[in-house]
């Protein structure tokens, strides 16, 4: 819903209803994750897109339609010889799509929730998507980390789906509950999607130099929240970095042990060094490679800068395993030159170790082109502790 949440809300606001597809669970190749949102407004224009083309105009009728009936629809979309080029998936994946209609009336909190959203607060959305009573599909609860908000139809029911809704925000997963009709964990029956909208992932570039200049437009691109930190105040301003969040002076290993003892930085965090002098990035790493874990750390230097620092760390103390966390040097072997050349090479390796891909050619790979995301699987209540 964040990527079409600006569309969304100028059909609220203006007191219409609009039809909003959702893809709420993926099988096999699927071209977009869970979470993926089609709008289509009153006056027939769409935003966004749930599958890149394969079934837009399906999902586009489906979504008109239960605007027309008032009745939100559970829809496979997938493969097969009979709709193969209708209205199946041509890359062999399946797809789930939930549409529903949505105004003020059906869903009254969506202003809260976006004001959640700009402000990077932790918030959930858990939406019945099938049940044995049609009055309970399209029902939602509005999660915070303190706070709910609606009802599903029941206190058994509410209290369950709450409780694991929670748990699913508190690790940023978007994911499909099975439950019994009333709430029942070990039951099944009712179905409830929970979109989870956690804060966008933090990357921390430490060096400003025109490699995090590049890098800085690369990761904005990926969704990240961009901090460029660096202890010289005559480069590290933010004339030089517009695509940054924010541009910090201080001394690296300083500004990243503060930000963790602030709960600042998560699993999700990527950490790139790009200073190669050892004044700087031995203090950082020293800090960095001892923290819990974290989505991504890198560190830009020669092969003889990434030994000398090995070197260094290890008199300091480092086990081997805490060294082998460490990404150096940094980037996929892509044959980089320029910064933004270098810069996608770096992009390419933290999504490469997010999704689990190798960086080989996908021409050279045999297989699905997709990799399992167990996060996005269907999961059984109570499997969230």
């Amino acid at each position: 819903m964040r990527d079409v949440l600006e569309e969304l809300l100028s059909v609220w606001r203006a007191g219409g209803t609009a039809g909003v597809a959702t893809v709420v669970r993926t099988m096999r190749s699927a071209p977009r994750q869970p979470g993926a949102a089609m709008v289509v407004a009153p006056d027939g224009t769409v935003a966004g897109s749930v599958s890149g083309g394969c079934v837009e105009a399906a999902v586009y009728e489906l979504a008109a339609e239960v605007v027309r009936t008032g009745r939100p629809q559970l829809q496979r979309y997938g493969i097969s010889d009979e709709d193969a080029f209708a209205v199946g998936l041509t890359c062999g994946g399946i797809i789930d799509i939930f549409a529903e209609p949505l105004s003020q009336s059906t869903f009254p909190q969506l202003g809260s929730v976006a004001d959640d959203i700009t402000a990077h607060r932790p918030i959930a959305v858990a939406t019945v998507i099938a049940h044995p009573e049609p009055e309970w599909v399209g029902r939602r609860l509005v999660v915070g980390e303190t706070s709910v908000d609606g009802s599903l139809g029941s206190a058994r029911s509410d209290d369950a789906v709450a409780d694991d809704t929670r748990g699913l925000l508190a690790a940023g997963r978007t994911a499909v509950l099975t439950y019994g009709p009333d709430g029942q964990r070990q039951g099944t029956g009712m179905e409830v999607f929970v979109a989870s909208h956690a804060p966008r992932p933090r990357m921390i570039v430490f060096g400003a130099i025109d490699f995090a200049a590049a890098l800085t437009r690369q990761a904005a691109l990926l969704g990240y929240r961009v901090t460029v930190c660096d202890a010289r105040p005559v480069f590290a301003t933010a004339a030089r970095f517009p695509a940054a969040d924010e541009v910090v002076v201080d001394w690296p290993h300083r500004y990243l042990a503060a930000q963790q003892a602030q709960g600042a930085i998560d699993s999700r965090t990527a950490i790139c060094l790009l200073t190669h002098d050892p004044k700087f990035d031995v203090p950082l790493l020293e800090v960095a490679l001892r923290l819990p874990r974290v989505g991504y750390l890198g560190a830009m230097g020669s092969r003889q800068t990434h030994e000398d620092r090995l070197h260094r760390l290890r008199e300091l103390g480092l086990t081997e395993a805490e060294l082998s966390q460490l990404a150096s040097p940094i980037g996929l072997d892509l044959g980089a030159r320029t910064p933004e050349e270098t810069a996608v090479s770096i992009a390419a390796e933290i999504i490469a170790r997010k999704w689990g891909g190798g960086g080989r050619p996908l021409a050279d790979v045999d297989g699905r082109i997709h990799h399992d995301v167990p996060d996005h699987a269907s999961i059984t209540a109570g499997d969230v502790r």
